[in-house]
């Protein structure tokens, strides 16, 4: 195995992604500014102002309808009242007439609300995911993979639920509120200042409770994610916990994650709760004051009781925008929090692809220059590195654990930036190339198996594919690549064979199996640059060695670079370097080296009295 001291395995970060350095700790977010979080997502309705528009439109319509209700209701009452029954039945028909039209309106508010959370959630979660794909291996490294996809689902989905729920009540509640209080003070207007009365403690009520409730929900939302990383990281893994008997201690440090989210959530739910009741209260005592003063007033003839039925209503409809908006606070600093997450992120920067130099066919010369490399600051793992590899030549990358081997490919394939020295292409700093040309250039196979959720024709083709998805090679290309690779057989052995999907990641194949498939799919991706990175280390002996046969035939002229533990693999490679502690130590041939006596000499003693290296 090839790692680094001090430093994840270099392998893991080839493939990426959950693991932290040691000596690192995740970032802990922290609310940002809200003003400037709720601008950007403003920025993501930009695109629907027409939809936005229309529901407006029909905002202001359901709003008009529902203030002049309770006015003809109004009238109707003094009419009653004042024994004139001939324009009753037109104000009975007006009423319904408004009320149906309100009714209407909000049939509508809901359809259009839920398709514009989805375009803006569509949108939004496009660019987390785009931006997800575009980070740096560091930052995938050392970061929870369960809290990036849990920004990716529970913030986006929370985010959608307000846009759904609380969009159009926003709407209506503003436009209600003016309307309402314009009705109420046309009616009478100390009355209508009584009734508000209460708003002062409304807000003040909001006010305070918004305080704690913004900490907790941000809180929950980060307790969440980590959880989401822990399982995600358990379940991926689940095999090494069962074989280590850790099912106990799993579940008990599960407990203590979700105690905690537990606790932290009971807070939240408890301070976004009580909202609602207590504006409910406070409403109620509205209804007291219009009651009794409206009482008075109409003994001392100031108003009808048709004005105190209107002032109940409007009433009702005045404290209804405040405490649906009450009740949906609590929603509302959930989303935000879950904004400020994917904000967070989409402000990471990506990662470092700078290169305008185009490379389609190099000849494929690579030279490192006094390369220097850390992962962590202060703790170097690559020391003064020199190294060329001529075109056609095949080197091997031989040591003991974490001599720097795979963190040599890493910087090769800019998984990571160099601290100094330069590597370079046919003389051109790798850096100055266009990154996708680089890679694309580059075959590699690693010991960790990568198959994806698909056929195994499809994932053969993975890199030979176009931008558009479609395939760049013929199905005979196709079929003489899983011959050279030898993974014809294991083909040939599936039910549908080509066509044959493979789940969860080809979890019903053996490793063996997977790893000649992988092998498959670098011959077919036909590179000038071939990395294999342990890449038979997972097969049996005379897989193995059909491997290596048809490897004879892949690796002519083509530069190839081996990371060998297995060191029977690479004693036909033109070169084998010997490396210590992120230094080359020595180099030569098989046979050279053995004469030497030296490093490499006792890696292959060791190994071959089958002692670990």
């Amino acid at each position: 195995m090839s790692t680094q001291n001090s430093t994840p395995s270099s392998r893991v970060a080839a493939r990426g992604f959950g693991r932290r350095f040691p000596g690192e700790r995740g970032a802990v977010e922290k609310p940002a500014d809200r003003k400037k979080t709720i601008a950007r997502l403003v920025h993501y309705f930009k695109p629907e102002l027409p939809m936005v528009f229309v529901l407006m439109v029909v905002t202001v319509i359901g709003v008009v309808a529902s203030v002049v209700a309770p006015a003809l209701q109004s009238s109707a009452i003094d009419a009653i009242d004042d024994t004139d029954f001939g324009d009753i039945p037109r104000m009975l028909i007006a009423m319904a007439a408004a009320y149906l039209i309100y009714g209407i309106s909000l049939l509508i508010q809901g359809y259009i609300s839920a398709a514009l959370s989805q375009r803006i959630i569509r949108k939004l979660r496009n660019d987390l995911f785009s931006k997800i794909v575009d980070l740096p291996l560091r930052y995938l490294d050392s970061h929870s993979h369960g809290d990036i996809m849990s920004r990716l689902t529970n913030d986006a989905e929370n985010i959608s639920d307000v846009i759904s729920s609380s969009l159009s009540t926003l709407f209506s509640g503003i436009l209600t509120l003016v309307g309402t209080l314009a009705f109420m003070l046309y009616y009478n207007v100390p009355l209508t200042l009584l009734s508000c009365t209460t708003i002062i403690a409304v807000v003040l009520v909001i006010k305070f409770l918004g305080k704690y409730m913004s900490r907790y929900y941000v809180k929950r939302q980060i307790l969440l994610g980590e959880v989401n990383g822990d399982v995600e990281e358990k379940v991926t893994d689940f095999r090494t916990v069962t074989a280590y008997n850790q099912q106990e201690s799993v579940i008990e440090n599960f407990e203590k994650e979700s105690d905690s989210l537990c606790r932290t959530g009971i807070i939240a739910d408890v301070l976004g709760g009580s909202v609602g009741p207590i504006m409910n209260m406070l409403n109620n005592c509205t209804f007291v004051i219009v009651a009794v003063f409206g009482a008075w007033f109409a003994v001392r003839g100031w108003i009808t009781i048709g004005v105190i039925s209107a002032f109940i209503i409007y009433a009702k409809q005045f404290s209804r925008p405040i405490n649906d908006l009450s009740q949906l606070y609590g929603q509302i600093e959930t989303a935000l929090a879950g904004a400020e997450r994917i904000f967070t992120l989409l402000d990471e920067a990506g990662e470092d692809k700078s290169g305008t130099v185009r490379m389609t066919d190099p000849e494929g010369v690579i030279e490192f220059r006094h390369v220097n490399f850390s992962y962590i600051p202060g703790k170097q793992v690559i020391r003064d590195f020199n190294l060329k590899v001529d075109k056609g030549r095949k080197i091997a990358l031989v040591g003991s654990t974490g001599s720097g081997k795979t963190t040599i490919i890493n910087l090769l394939m800019r998984f990571y930036n160099i601290d100094s020295g330069e590597i370079t292409l046919d003389g051109v700093n790798i850096h100055d190339i266009k990154c996708t040309d680089l890679r694309n250039d580059i075959g590699i196979v690693l010991q960790d198996t990568v198959l994806f959720t698909d056929t195994v024709k499809n994932n053969l083709e993975y890199g030979a594919r176009r931008k558009d998805g479609s395939p760049a090679v013929t199905q005979e290309e196709l079929e003489q690549a899983a011959r050279m690779s030898n993974c014809d057989t294991v083909v040939a052995a599936l039910p549908q064979g080509y066509d044959t999907v493979l789940t969860q990641a080809g979890a019903s194949l053996s490793q063996g199996q997977r790893q000649l498939l992988a092998i498959g799919r670098a011959f077919l991706s036909d590179p000038r640059i071939l990395i294999l990175d342990e890449a038979t280390s997972s097969v049996d002996t005379r897989t193995e060695k059909n491997i290596q046969d048809a490897m004879v035939n892949l690796m002519k002229n083509r530069t190839s670079l081996i990371i060998a533990h297995r060191l029977s693999t690479i004693q036909d490679a033109d070169e084998i370097v010997v490396m210590d502690h992120g230094r080359i130590v020595e180099t030569g041939n098989h046979e050279q080296l053995l004469r030497a006596k030296g490093a490499y000499y006792r890696l292959y003693m060791t190994q071959f009295a089958g002692k670990v290296t």
